[in-house]
């Protein structure tokens, strides 16, 4: 075990060039890979820490840059080039969170959010959707300045804060939890989104008819999830618009008759829908 973890050590030691900006990805898993060993570091513990230390003041340099670019309305293309720079869409397959996550972490300031309240029964706990999904997803969109995004259940906000970066798209997230509507309201403004906006309340009450685009990351289910579709399928009887979805409740609107998937859906990718008029009752 030692060996394996004095053998790591060295071998970042000798890379002089890892703090490069071009060599992120490389930080950030090297990183995650010493932050493993730290348990049971022994004797090895400062000059994994002396290594820590250096990447991550790497690491705060690039965020730092980014964040200024997005304030200079140039976050658009700074923030697309980490997603070329991955394996783009070809990485998109499954939920788990990768190197990506932890650099759209690091650009988005949210601070430390206060405790979240106990949720209600039907709501799910927050989890954010990888950073590949959301970047896949807002490649597949192409939104436009007359779209408005609206994340249902936006947690900390990450999809809508990422169409008002990579968009000319107004992103708006409804959250019922006030510790993280405090926390994206700070970002957005930190950052200078005069098109990012964020609402405490109950999705269930949510305005319907300012969206062209509505995305779920199974954030309620049961009694919760069916009125929300409901009341999306009565504004799909007088307007088109997307509904876009990850995560186990993508198999409850492929169900439903009034939303037509552009694709076969699939639980490894974000699923886009398109409202459709529903049928009259016979």
């Amino acid at each position: 075990m030692s060996d394996a973890l004095r053998t790591l050590i060295e071998a970042l030691e000798r890379d002089d060039a890892l703090a490069e900006p071009t060599r992120l990805r490389e930080r950030i898993e090297a990183l995650d890979r010493l932050d493993a060993w730290m348990p049971v570091a022994g004797k090895w513990m400062p000059r994994a820490q002396a290594i820590q230390r250096k990447l991550e003041a790497a690491n705060a340099t690039e965020y730092e840059a980014v964040r200024l670019a997005i304030r200079q309305g140039r976050g658009r293309e700074a923030m697309r080039h980490r997603w070329r720079d991955g394996d783009g869409a070809a990485s998109v397959r499954g939920d788990a969170y990768d190197w990506l996550d932890e650099w759209v972490a690091g650009v988005l300031p949210h601070g430390t959010p206060a405790e979240a309240e106990a949720l209600p029964p039907e709501m799910v706990f927050y989890q954010p959707t990888p950073a590949r999904h959301v970047f896949d997803l807002l490649d597949r969109l192409q939104l436009g300045e007359h779209d408005t995004l609206v994340d249902l259940g936006a947690g900390l906000g990450h999809v809508p804060l990422l169409a008002a970066i990579c968009s000319d798209a107004r992103g708006l997230g409804i959250e019922i939890e006030h510790a993280y509507v405090e926390s994206t309201r700070r970002c957005a403004r930190d950052l200078h989104l005069a098109n990012a906006h964020f609402v405490r309340g109950d999705a269930r009450e949510a305005d319907f008819g300012i969206g062209s685009v509505f995305y779920l990351y199974t954030p309620f289910t049961g009694t919760i999830l069916r009125e929300v579709l409901d009341a999306l399928r009565c504004e799909a009887a007088r307007r088109t618009f997307r509904v876009c979805s990850f995560g186990p409740c993508t198999a409850v609107l492929a169900a439903e008759s009034w939303l037509a998937a552009d694709d076969e859906p699939r639980s490894d990718r974000v699923a886009i829908f398109r409202a459709q008029r529903p049928s009259s009752p016979r």
